[in-house]
């Protein structure tokens, strides 16, 4: 987070894209805070980040709900380790470009290096893939890839394809894309691991088994089925949610949407190269579209984030996905007062000039930055500890209760480890033995 500066085994085929950086109206959407009223781990790493932009597709076609086969590609935005040596002043900062979902287009200034050389490394670098909510964009969450490449990660984030807010209308038909969201966004996740293991500019410098994945509202409903868990759609809720009505078609959409790990048939396909997942806000707990023994053998650490007065994943539904995984080391992470924006960027200008645009990035009691700085914090905590397996840093998810520091006996408990006294309030951590 930002504090005092701005800078502190699938074959695939691939095409990379390089972008100009030109910045007709970039805005920095940060503010600078001393590092004392931040999270410890929120403070950036020592490496300077660089950023490319490729276009990947899938090796073959992709079936659709409709059951076409299509040519399936995605939009990455890639961010890594940069090189430190004098080429790095011959990079430009990059430009993040998007648009809301009334679309209103707009410029965020980046705190990464357009296409750098990637620094060389002796122990290369693991990948960690994060994916957007419907609707969204690959750089809605570019706090955590600078964040976590700073660290010492590659971090790949999705435009999932028929999600994004350029590819729906949302104001005249708001869910055009979501049955090919229900379908793609585990084997997304899948395929981006495998793409950038692949990619000619990151295959000699990254690790393709150790992996973590990210996802937010949607990127949680795929976070949980690429780690293991097994959709379990209904005869309603698979109508409901594609809104297919035949019955005979119904039988064949829930046959699609029935799978595990990233469209496979058993959640013993799951990839061992992912160590740890991060769900922020993940939906279809509420409807109970896992399966729950899926959910009880996932293999890795789930740290869940929530707001307790979430309205559209329902906090009731994702204390459901927390109370049914299994995995030891998984936690809930509750932000009392919080909805469901817990995890994008501040919002742009742009966003400012209707409830409709700004409503997809602000919280009605929370500032976004302090929720990014949160975000980062344990992110980088999970992925540490899990992902490169850093002992030190498991210790900073082990805070349990209350961050609020309420007195008892005239005593004030100390405060959460990695949070100075007064300014972790508002936080609840529980674990699976009931803490």
């Amino acid at each position: 987070m930002k504090t005092l500066s701005l800078l502190c085994s699938t074959s695939v085929m691939l095409v990379t894209t390089t972008f100009s950086a030109t910045a007709l109206s970039a805005q920095t959407v940060y503010k600078d805070f001393p590092a004392e009223v931040m999270p410890e781990l929120s403070e950036s790493g020592e490496l300077s980040v660089g950023v490319k932009t490729i276009e990947v597709a899938y090796p073959e076609a992709a079936m659709t709900m409709s059951g076409e086969m299509v040519k399936r590609e995605l939009t990455l935005e890639v961010w890594y380790p940069a090189s430190q040596s004098t080429d790095l002043a011959e990079s430009k900062l990059a430009v993040y470009s998007d648009e809301t979902r009334s679309g209103k287009s707009f410029e965020i200034q980046a705190d990464a290096y357009r296409d750098a050389p990637i620094m060389a490394t002796d122990e290369n670098y693991p990948i960690v893939v994060i994916s957007h909510g419907y609707t969204g964009y690959r750089t809605l969450m570019h706090y955590l890839g600078e964040h976590l490449a700073s660290h010492g990660y590659v971090v790949a984030a999705i435009d999932h394809t028929d999600s994004t807010n350029k590819d729906v209308n949302f104001a005249e038909s708001p869910y055009s894309g979501f049955p090919s969201t229900l379908l793609n966004r585990s084997r997304d996740q899948v395929f981006t691991l495998n793409a950038v293991a692949q990619h000619s500019f990151f295959a000699d410098d990254v690790d393709e088994t150790r992996a973590g994945v990210i996802g937010y509202s949607m990127g949680g409903y795929g976070a949980m089925s690429t780690v293991g868990g097994c959709y379990a759609f209904n005869d309603t809720t698979a109508a409901t949610f594609t809104g297919t009505q035949d019955p005979a078609t119904v039988q064949l959409v829930k046959a699609a949407l029935n799978t595990c790990a990233g469209g496979k048939p058993s959640n013993d396909d799951t990839l061992p190269a992912w160590r740890a997942a991060l769900a922020l806000a993940p939906w279809g707990g509420q409807q109970q579209l896992f399966d729950t023994k899926s959910l009880s053998n996932i293999d890795v650490p789930v740290l869940f984030v929530a707001g307790d007065n979430d309205d559209i994943s329902g906090y009731d539904g994702i204390r459901w996905l927390f109370d049914n995984t299994a995995h030891k080391d998984t936690k809930l992470l509750t932000i009392k007062n919080a909805r469901h924006n817990v995890a994008p960027h501040p919002a742009p200008k742009e966003a400012y000039g209707s409830e409709f645009d700004l409503g997809s990035y602000i919280e009605p009691a929370w500032e976004e930055q302090k929720l990014n700085a949160i975000n980062e914090h344990f992110a980088l905590a999970l992925m540490n500890c899990h992902v490169k397996a850093m002992p030190d840093y498991c210790a900073f998810l082990e805070v349990t209760g209350s961050s609020d520091q309420v007195p008892s006996g005239g005593e004030t408990p100390a405060p959460w480890k990695g949070f100075d006294n007064r300014w972790a309030l508002g936080l609840l951590m529980e674990g699976k033995d009931g803490k």
